[in-house]
């Protein structure tokens, strides 16, 4: 049974394919580099260059072929044949010429498929070169294909010479026969190395007719007086044979009009008349350096900004771990930079990376290698460098040139870098250890506010094993349900009543029992959970709002921590809105607290969902007031209601007279920013009576009450609704 493809010249078509002196057995060598280009280039994982014979397809060279069927009426390869392009087949399964067919329905099971015929000389279709999956495909770009037939036309050059090669094994009037009409060129010489045949191919590349180069030495034509080419044109004139089968080469030509021409060399050698001829197949690799070289590129280096990629550091980390030389390895993390891509595009997010890039590029020596390594992270390696002091003074530098302003689209845009160093052999011999513990020093620099360096301490190690172990832990409490919601209450110093209850959140750990957020939060904001813990405390505390207020407490209000990643999400104000309504809740009772560093995280990404949680009515209330740099210029800009003075000015005020005095100032600017203030940890009398001398509104405090479970809270409500004098509750 015959391919349903016809053929319109099948017997020229397999006269032509008798000239090359294939069959199963003979695999050609030189064919296994194309096929192995095509799998990388194209990224599938089978390549195959296949001959078409009369009722069966046969392998000239593959790479991941397995066990399949050789028919060739079930042959993708013999459909190929019958095209002028390249045919693709996104997915068998639903193409109906292939989605019976055993290749497809067994066990080689492609699902994608393209291939482009290749041809003899006088046009015939020999067989295709070929690249399968098992997968199916949504598209093969046209610069795929483009590809593809480059590769194809590597393949038919290395077909050429095979098929010359089987000529001069017959009469040598036959190969010069074929030689003159060969596609390739062709160069032929003597014992001398002198030209003594030059074929019509072999002009066009060139320029040179050949009684032009007939008797001229081949140095003329190549640049070959030393090296392996000369080596191996020496072996062949010596011996009568090629060192190996085929031998290529590689040189260098001169045009007639004085260009440079890369080229492959393949040698080989035959008897005229009793004497010895030599000959040479040239092909023109010049479009195959370009592809090497964007293989190589795209291999090595990182196609937006052009420096080089981790696989490329993690090589040349290795190398130089193997000198015995020091080195150290500086990771860098660009600082939030994904409000960047939130706020601008992400268009204008990759013009700001090349731009850093850039800068940092500039920040090192030639012989150190900068390498982005992730979305916003970058890495350098600095060779013969094992200190800290020059570890960090490079790495100063790179956080200074990221911080110089930026101008995109007429916005001026400022970026922070954190820098964790690591070097070697005091912090690791091997290059995964050497990257992984300067990741350990960048997140610790990033824990303490980023925007600066710090170096690798070994205690850093044992916090990363103790996070992943909480990290599991964390994701095993969400699926648990082992959080829990405990209220501390907050009081009215007027009249002693309770107007507000602060969420606390709490992990009821199966082994280490109830724990503080102090133990656990700053591996829950640094991991995956910290957005479905977050949702949970909002859904529950308004939950339980809504129940204390249909009851003891109708005016109650609820106050909920936010984590910065809750803004990062961009739905935090829809959320917050169905949640209200979901628990039919008036706006003003939710209290959303936020700290200064949520604010320096993304300015303008947390100011606008807070300015539309204010506009339906939200409480934003900003905690730990004081204890930051910018909390002035933040009452100014950002849609807040309260501020909460931090404890640490509260506990000392009665003994310390720069605290009070930060207090009274803290109660007066809320007064003049129409404000209301709550003081944070008041735990005596005497500072009770101190913070109602100074007309602060509200209170909360181990005074008033410890954090509690939800049932102990509730008594205390019930307790202690409208008591016009402060007086401690008992959980």
């Amino acid at each position: 049974m015959r391919c349903p493809s016809a053929i319109a010249d099948e017997s020229g078509r397999l006269l032509a394919l008798a000239e090359y002196g294939l069959d199963e057995e003979k695999v050609l060598p030189d064919l296994e580099p194309v096929v192995h280009i095509a799998a990388r280039m194209l990224d599938m994982p089978v390549a195959a260059i296949n001959m078409i014979g009369s009722d069966h397809v046969f392998f000239a060279a593959s790479v991941g072929i397995g066990e399949c069927d050789m028919r060739r009426d079930v042959s993708f390869c013999a459909h190929a044949i019958t095209q002028n392009d390249v045919m693709v087949v996104l997915d068998a399964k639903l193409d109906a010429r292939f989605h019976d067919n055993p290749l497809v329905t067994g066990t080689a099971g492609i699902r994608f498929y393209a291939g482009i015929p290749l041809h003899s000389p006088s046009g015939h279709a020999l067989g295709a070169l070929c690249v399968i999956d098992s997968r199916p495909h949504s598209v093969f770009s046209q610069q795929d294909c483009e590809r593809l037939k480059d590769l194809a036309r590597l393949a038919s050059d290395k077909l050429e010479l095979r098929r010359l090669e089987n000529a001069r094994e017959g009469s040598g009037f036959r190969f010069e026969e074929i030689a003159w009409t060969s596609p390739a060129p062709i160069v032929c010489f003597d014992e001398e190395r002198n030209i003594t045949f030059w074929n019509a191919a072999a002009e066009s590349m060139f320029g040179y007719t050949a009684s032009e180069m007939v008797g001229k030495p081949l140095s003329a034509l190549l640049a070959m007086s030393h090296g392996p080419l000369a080596a191996m044109i020496g072996d062949l004139i010596r011996t009568g044979q090629p060192a190996t089968s085929g031998s290529v080469g590689e040189a260098v030509g001169l045009r007639k009009e004085g260009s440079a021409l890369p080229m492959e060399i393949a040698l080989f050698s035959w008897t005229q008349a009793g004497q010895k001829r030599f000959g040479a197949l040239l092909a023109d690799i010049t479009e195959r350096r370009q592809q090497e070289d964007e293989l190589y590129r795209l291999a090595n280096f990182d196609a937006l900004t052009g420096v080089a990629n981790r696989s490329l550091l993690q090589r040349r980390i290795t190398e130089e771990l193997a000198t015995g030389a020091p080195v150290s390895v500086i990771a860098i993390d660009l600082d939030n930079f994904k409000d960047i891509n939130d706020t601008l595009g992400i268009s204008a997010g990759d013009r700001v990376l090349s731009t850093l890039a850039g800068r940092m590029q500039r920040c090192i020596r030639p012989i150190d290698t900068l390498a982005r390594t992730g979305g916003d992270e970058f890495a350098i390696l600095l060779p013969q460098v094992g200190d800290a002091l020059r570890s960090f003074s490079v790495a100063e530098s790179v956080i200074a040139a990221v911080a110089k302003p930026i101008e995109v689209e007429g916005q001026e845009v400022r970026v922070a870098a954190s820098c964790g160093i690591a070097f070697s052999p005091a912090h690791g011999q091997e290059t995964e250890e050497l990257l992984g513990n300067a990741d350990l020093a960048l997140y610790q620099a990033k824990t303490l506010g980023g925007s600066r360096s710090f170096v690798f301490v070994p205690s850093l190690r044992m916090e990363a094993i103790e996070r992943r172990k909480y990290q599991a832990e964390l994701h095993h409490a969400v699926e648990a349900r082992e959080f829990e919601l405990y209220y501390q209450p907050q009081v009215r110093i007027s009249d002693g009543a309770i107007v507000g209850a602060e969420a606390l959140l709490r992990w009821n750990h199966p082994q280490r029992g109830l724990l503080r957020p102090g133990a656990f939060l700053r591996v829950l904001e640094g991991g995956p959970q910290v957005l479905p813990v977050g949702d949970w405390a909002l859904e529950a505390a308004c939950q339980q709002v809504a129940q204390w207020r249909g009851g003891d407490a109708p005016g109650l209000r609820i106050g909920v921590n936010l984590f910065s990643e809750q803004f990062h999400r961009n739905d935090l104000e829809e959320r917050v809105a169905r949640t209200l309504e979901r628990y039919q809740l008036p706006a003003e009772a939710l209290e959303l607290e936020i700290t200064e560093n949520i604010i320096l995280d993304g300015n303008e990404l947390i100011l606008k969902p807070l300015e539309k949680l204010r506009a339906i009515g939200v409480c934003i209330a900003f905690d730990d007031f004081g204890t930051g740099y910018a909390s002035l210029s933040l009452l100014k800009n950002y849609p807040l209601t309260r501020i909460k003075v931090d404890q640490s000015f509260v506990c000392n005020m009665c003994v310390s007279r720069r605290d009070e005095a930060t207090v009274a100032a803290a109660i007066e600017l809320a007064r003049i920013y129409d404000l209301d203030v709550i003081a944070e940890g008041v735990e005596t009398r005497e500072q009770f009576d101190k913070l109602m001398e100074l007309r602060c509104d509200e209170v909360q405090g181990y005074l008033f009450g410890k954090p509690m479970p939800m049932a102990a809270f509730t008594a205390a409500l019930r307790r202690q609704a409208m008591r016009p004098a402060p007086q401690a509750m008992q959980a």
